[in-house]
């Protein structure tokens, strides 16, 4: 398996996002991208330009960042052609390497917009960002920039064109520790499951994880028994919850329960709006500790508190 580690640089409505196009609010304009093979070495490099079709002229913030101008745009090829030349270059067997998430989320945004979007679930994938920090705290999800300060890579190219983020990106993925490798990948919610025999199970170290399906309505999803049943997240039995489920804010709901062999456990349900506009949740469980438990039954009786003071109000 090779591992394909790709940035994107993209240009937005220079008129403002009242001007822009609903469906590509941002539009790539370069593709770089360097694969990995099962070693972690650099076998082959991938650099393309993308002649713009809606934004042809650079947004002024676009332009500050980039190291590149309109003239220079205008000698690429069209993204249909250059995303197709991309698709085929990463092979059949790889997964894909990013600092941050929008990158799959804007590669994607633009394959929809010309009809070629091939991923239809979610999928696997390192979001390498999020793995610096989890070695770096101090760090924290930064910038590629302090990262690879950080690691005392060389720096030789400037930062900000796509190829050259992409090597730097390779390169911190290379010196953080592949002992955990396995359990360190995420999913992109790009796309829900689209059926409940779809739906996501993942069994981390230190927490599970469910993607569900797509609803049409909210209330369908705390409404769904498998959703709301509490397991423990490293031995799967069903636990009895300490707090049952209550809405923590605006898109998402908290609970506890406690395992007789591992303890309590937190689980969270997310509530997300995919790009097809179906509603489906992210349920996660991990350990937490008592005081924990009951920093959470605090604020559960602080909302409980407010909202009876809205409704005393109305």
């Amino acid at each position: 398996m090779n591992y394909i580690i790709f940035d994107l640089e993209w240009n937005q409505c220079p008129r403002g996002p009242e001007f822009e196009n609903p469906r590509i609010p941002f539009e790539i304009i370069e593709i770089g991208a360097v694969k990995l093979n099962d070693d972690f070495e650099i076998v082959d490099e991938f650099s393309r330009i993308v002649k713009p079709r809606i934004y042809k002229y650079l947004h002024n913030h676009v332009r500050q960042m980039l190291n590149y101008d309109e003239e220079y745009l205008r000698t690429g090829k069209p993204f249909d052609m250059v995303c197709r030349e991309f698709m085929k270059w990463c092979g059949s067997d790889y997964v894909f390497g990013t600092w941050g998430t929008g990158d799959l989320v804007q590669l994607q945004k633009n394959m929809d917009y010309y009809y070629m979007n091939k991923f239809t679930q979610p999928f696997k994938y390192y979001n390498i960002q999020s793995i610096f920090a989890e070695y770096y705290e101090d760090l924290g999800a930064c910038k590629l920039e302090k990262a690879v300060a950080a690691l005392n890579l060389p720096i030789n190219e400037d930062f900000h064109t796509a190829i050259n983020d992409a090597r730097y990106t390779a390169q911190v993925f290379q010196n953080l520790s592949k002992k955990n490798l396995h359990d360190q990948y995420t999913y992109d919610y790009y796309h829900e499951p689209k059926d409940k025999e779809s739906e996501v199970y993942a069994f981390h170290r230190g927490y599970s994880e469910h993607i569900t399906r797509g609803f049409d309505q909210r209330s369908e999803i705390m409404e769904d028994k498998d959703i709301i049943t509490f397991r423990c997240y490293k031995c799967r039995k069903k636990i009895s919850k300490k707090i049952k489920w209550f809405s923590y804010n605006q898109t998402s709901f908290v609970s506890v329960g406690r395992c007789w062999y591992h303890g309590y456990q937190k689980g969270i349900i997310k509530i997300k709006t995919s790009n097809s506009g179906k509603i489906f949740a992210i349920k996660k469980v991990m350990p937490i500790t008592k005081s924990e438990v009951e920093a959470i039954r605090i604020r559960q009786a602080e909302l409980r508190e407010k909202r009876r003071e809205k409704r005393k109000k109305h």
